[in-house]
């Protein structure tokens, strides 16, 4: 069946290569999401779904039921994506390639992340701390009324380092080995932790299975993200990649979180910030490890520094990409 190939390498690095071409020129526009809608709403609505029918019951009925509800949500997310896969092939081999690009990128956010978080380093220039405030409440979840100037940078930088890893790097590592279904497939496990993967008592046993999956499914992306930032600092210039070096191998493994601390740790590093560290969600204070050993006070500049690492970030993983594609056909072939 000539469209399983389109699944494979090098197709799925040139599936991926070009989505992040795409997506980083021009991100999913806001004329599709009006009349569309996104992906993950789409997986969402199917999510919430889910949820309602099966979170019931006592404990055990609740994890078991969560277990379903993510086994259904994927065998629906691997029908449909395999199945465009399918009709994406008809067309051709390169015509069914770009098309398949063109879908899968919709899936990762360089774009969209580095607008959201260049708006708050120009929201506390133009605004002050309450409008900084109200930028970086986009972005993060945590109160935002309990953060001065410093706070909101660093909240900005923290969630710059690990939705780079969450919503860039991790959906491309997936587009890259299974091609759009990878890809698909991730987005919708990553969307499941996000929605039921609390320690609620609504969601803790429910979201246990996503919760977990999510977790190992961003193990190598976290690392392959730490790698990232630190061949981008390497390139830049006022970060420092001995310095993201050390605070990884101190800090990424005291993080809460056993992948979110390789990205903070290496932007922390990079940058000479102190990251992460404790933290107030809504009501509730949460005690976690500082990443980095630098100063705490971060400053609208250092956000600046953090998006240009970003975005050289961003390009080294397209470059390795169409490398990957391109080594591929010469040689793997």
């Amino acid at each position: 069946m000539p469209w399983i190939a389109l699944t494979h390498p090098p197709d799925a690095l040139g599936i991926l290569a070009l989505a992040l071409l795409i997506e980083a020129v021009a991100g999913y526009p806001d004329g599709l999401y009006r009349a569309l809608g996104h992906p993950v709403t789409w997986i969402g609505r199917l999510i919430a779904a889910l949820e309602r029918r099966l979170n019931r019951g006592s404990g055990t009925a609740r994890r078991l039921g969560g277990i379903l509800g993510l086994g259904l949500l994927l065998a629906v997310t691997a029908a449909l994506s395999l199945g465009l896969t399918a009709l994406a092939a008809l067309a051709g081999h390169g015509a069914g390639l770009v098309l398949l690009a063109l879908l899968a990128a919709s899936l990762p956010a360089q774009r969209s992340l580095f607008v959201h978080v260049r708006r708050v380093s120009a929201a506390l220039r133009t605004e002050g701390v309450s409008g900084g405030r109200a930028a970086v409440s986009m972005i993060v979840g945590r109160n935002p009324e309990s953060l001065d100037e410093a706070a909101v940078c660093r909240a900005a930088i923290e969630s710059l380092a690990e939705n780079f890893s969450d919503g860039i790097v991790a959906p491309a590592f997936w587009i890259g080995a299974g091609g759009l279904t990878g890809g698909a497939l991730y987005k919708a496990i990553n969307t499941a932790d996000s929605m039921v993967g609390h320690r609620t008592p609504r969601y803790e046993a429910y979201g246990w299975a996503s919760a977990r999956l999510d977790d190992l499914v961003n193990l190598p992306a976290s690392r392959l993200t730490a790698g990232l930032l630190i061949v981008s600092a390497a390139l830049s210039r006022d970060v420092s990649a001995t310095g993201a070096w050390r605070a990884i191998r101190r800090d990424a493994g005291r993080h809460r979180s056993p992948n979110a601390g390789w990205p903070e740790a290496a932007m922390a590093g990079a940058l000479g910030l102190r990251l992460a560290g404790p933290r107030i969600y809504g009501e509730t204070r949460v005690e976690d490890a500082w990443m980095g050993d630098g100063r705490a006070e971060a400053t609208p500049d250092d956000i600046v520094r953090a998006l240009k690492l970003y975005r050289t970030a961003c390009a080294l993983l397209f470059t390795l990409s169409a490398s990957g594609a391109g080594l591929w056909l010469t040689f793997g072939r």
